[in-house]
């Protein structure tokens, strides 16, 4: 009885999304782990099922749909395009308690390069509109923002870069923009490596060190310390930069305060400037579409701990138990379009609702 709540539900919002314009697609449940290695790098292993296929290699449990849509989109996909898919994604939650690890998902998405704000403003709508007999609390954000403000710091592009690669490792993150900006010491492990290389060349420790054990040669490691001597010697991120990303991580508002600051950042941080724009224009595009957009709750951080794909506006819907995970969560991921287009890209967003909370929370269950 309670899967059959649950598929009833399934039914019904996939239902919705193909009364949207989107056309039902499959995704495989066996997926090639390379692909989501390639993506998110080896800390997709602590949440997904990996498995090894003696023809096919590694391999893991669909632990979400986009990816796998997103393939199969650049790869003979119409131009635009909405899809809605429905099935089981498996993750592993050992940290999260006694959440289920395998449940349904019904998503939609959107793949249109004519008006990238107004397609957020429709999923966002879309998502409310469903879920509006539930009472939830919205939650939005805009990552493309942090992105924009860390590719406009001046530092070194390989700090940038170590920035950009732990953006949804929020921890990770500030203590590396803390070290960056000289507001924290680095490592004692690093400061001892760092007096030994003034003193002596990469080559003469590796010899010293005997033989060389795992997958990195000889030449790896001296570029490694090379590029570690660099970072110490280059200057702090200055105070006024750093200032502004924390202002950046803290600012938490209506989304109409919020852009009145963002806007007043961008006047001191001119790298941000492109999407605080879209940032104002998507609110027109949600007040178009009936949404109260001014009122909405927006932190410009939100997102920070979801999968590594959105680069833009992200958004989620939450029940008012905090032990629940959000009911809806989606976003835009455009940087995604052009890393399994092979050189191709299309902007695109969507979400996705688990209907087991919808129906939890309906108490169909």
């Amino acid at each position: 009885m309670t899967k059959a709540a649950i598929r009833a539900e399934a039914e019904t919002l996939f239902a919705a999304f193909q009364a949207a314009g989107a056309l039902p697609v499959e995704a495989d449940i066996l997926l090639p782990a390379g692909t989501l290695l390639d993506l998110y790098g080896e800390d997709i292993r602590a949440r997904a099922y990996v498995t090894a296929d003696p023809l096919r290699g590694e391999m893991m449990l669909r632990p979400d749909f986009t990816v796998p849509v997103v393939h199969a989109h650049m790869a003979h996909g119409a131009d635009p395009a909405r899809y809605t898919y429905m099935g089981e994604v498996f993750r592993r939650q050992e940290h999260f308690g006694p959440r289920a690890s395998e449940y349904l998902q019904v998503g939609f998405e959107i793949f249109d390069r004519a008006e990238p704000e107004a397609a957020d403003a429709e999923v966002f709508a879309l998502f409310s509109r469903l879920l509006a007999p539930l009472g939830l609390k919205a939650a939005t954000g805009d990552i493309g923002i942090l992105l924009a403000a860390v590719r406009g710091l001046g530092t070194t592009e390989r700090r940038k870069a170590a920035l950009l690669r732990h953006v949804w490792r929020p921890k990770r993150f500030r203590a590396l923009l803390d070290r960056f900006a000289g507001r924290a010491p680095a490592p004692e492990a690093r400061l001892q490596l760092l007096e030994r290389l003034a003193t002596g060349s990469a080559e003469a420790l590796i010899e010293a060190a005997g033989p060389v054990i795992g997958l990195r040669e000889p030449a790896d490691i001296a570029a490694r310390a090379a590029a570690l001597i660099e970072d110490a010697e280059a200057a702090p991120i200055s105070g006024a930069e750093a200032g502004m990303l924390d202002e950046l991580l803290t600012l938490e508002d209506t989304a109409a305060a919020a852009l009145e600051r963002l806007r007043a950042i961008a006047a001191e941080m001119p790298a941000i400037a492109t999407s605080v724009d879209r940032f104002a224009r998507r609110l027109g595009a949600l007040e178009a579409r009936g949404m109260d957009a001014a009122t909405l709750p927006f932190a410009a951080s939100h997102g920070q701990s979801t999968l590594e794909y959105y680069d833009g506006f992200v958004f989620s819907f939450h029940a008012a138990n905090p032990a629940l995970p959000p009911v809806a969560t989606g976003g835009r991921y455009d940087a995604l379009t052009a890393v399994l287009g092979q050189g191709r890209s299309i902007p695109a967003v969507g979400g996705v609702i688990r209907p087991g909370l919808v129906a939890q929370l309906k108490g169909t269950l």
